[in-house]
């Protein structure tokens, strides 16, 4: 069992990293921005989802494996820049959008997806389980495995509630900016390319 003073302070120290606005923020944002709430939503729910995917690839040592092999993290984070990348020309370039919206709607599962996608393959949540985690598991506490299940739960926790903070506030900005369709496609666009660029920037996986 995690001592409560160790929950404690893992809870703190979660909770402070989460509420700094960080990619998954800005996802969401964007995603809200472009299509409301209903999307943000959805966008929210399906990063969380890509956390829970994390959360049993840590508990597992596969997070371990693929921060420690070049290549696999490489692939990883290349993949992830390509499908932001995807994402940024595909919002710049849809000029099927009616009058009030800044793209073509996407169908809410599909916007689900691409969340949990965007959140797989961030390397930057890759490594955020490789070295935050780790300080909080005790091995005299019981199994890591559980221990990190427990801890990255409490994280997902924190997170959804931020997220859907994010989607909430996005979707408001989208009713004020609603008639200005072009300007909403355009701040989505470059906020997916913009992400890009920093999982692009993130460093290998023996920089730490």
């Amino acid at each position: 069992m995690i001592a409560p003073s160790t929950l404690v302070v893992f809870s703190l120290a979660a909770l402070a990293l989460v509420a700094v606005p960080g990619p998954n923020a800005l996802y969401i944002t964007a995603r809200g921005i472009a299509q409301g709430r209903a999307a943000a939503i959805a966008s929210a729910v399906g990063v969380e989802t890509g956390t829970l995917v994390h959360i049993a690839a840590a508990s597992a040592g596969l997070s371990y494996l693929i921060a420690r092999s070049a290549a696999a993290f490489t692939a990883v984070k290349w993949a992830g820049v390509a499908y932001l990348v995807y994402l940024g020309v595909r919002t710049l370039a849809d000029r099927g959008h009616q009058a009030g919206q800044a793209t073509t709607r996407q169908p809410l599962p599909r916007v689900f997806l691409e969340g949990v996608v965007v959140n797989v393959l961030n390397p930057k949540v890759i490594l955020f389980f490789l070295a935050f985690l780790p300080q909080f598991v005790d091995p005299a506490a019981g199994s890591p495995a559980v221990q990190i299940i427990v801890l990255g739960l409490t994280l997902l926790t924190f997170g959804i509630v931020t997220d859907l903070v994010y989607a909430m506030g996005a979707s408001m900005l989208s009713q004020v900016m609603r008639r200005r369709s072009g300007l909403l496609r355009y701040v989505s666009g470059f906020v997916y390319l913009g992400l890009g660029v920093a999982t692009a920037l993130t460093g290998g996986a023996r920089s730490r």
